[in-house]
């Protein structure tokens, strides 16, 4: 993952303070003194980014700021507030993980389609990773040694029973059917 960035928008006495000791951080630090310079990043580059503000400055549009609401604040207060922060855009960056047209969250077992969501089972998840991360059909077989860890040869509709009642959930909340696909030689993505 890339290294996480804390700009400081808009608050110049802030930032000296904070880069005289940037030296004890385990991510990097910046400053932006307009909200224009800081539209022209909006791209994609927040991903890892913490905004450090304060409630005149606020910027509603964006997501991940820090607001400081009262002055004068000890550093110690600031910079746990800060850890915090990021150690929460960490997390929720992690946990997001893009299937087709879908966007599947780890942490909330949740997947969604557009604004619809419907929450998950853990093996559902499962299912749906591994076959994403396969780059081939894989076998009823397969799919009961890799995602249920059975080593025997018995029979068993586990599998089948599993992705028909998933797929049938996905059909059933955002009239979609091509998530799975069976193939002559078992499953895909």
């Amino acid at each position: 993952m890339r290294q996480q960035n804390l700009i400081v928008f808009n608050l110049p006495i802030l930032f000296d303070v904070l880069n005289e000791i940037k030296d004890n951080f385990n991510f990097k630090i910046s400053k932006i003194g307009s909200k224009n310079d800081l539209k022209k990043m909006e791209n994609g580059s927040f991903k890892n980014s913490l905004i450090l503000t304060d409630k005149q400055n606020e910027i509603k549009e964006i997501n991940n700021q820090l607001i400081l609401n009262e002055f004068p604040l000890e550093i110690k207060h600031i910079l746990e507030s800060i850890n915090i922060n990021l150690l929460k855009i960490k997390y929720n960056n992690q946990s997001e993980i893009i299937v087709k047209d879908f966007k599947i969250n780890l942490n909330s077992r949740e997947i969604f389609l557009n604004k619809k969501k419907i929450r998950l089972t853990e093996k559902e998840i499962e299912i749906i990773l591994f076959l994403h991360y396969s780059n081939k059909d894989q076998s009823v077989a397969n799919l009961k040694k890799e995602v249920w860890h059975h080593k025997s040869d018995l029979e068993t509709h586990t599998v089948e029973t599993h992705i028909y009642r998933l797929r049938k959930k996905i059909k059933e909340n955002f009239n979609e059917d091509s998530l799975i696909i069976s193939t002559k030689n078992g499953y895909k993505i």
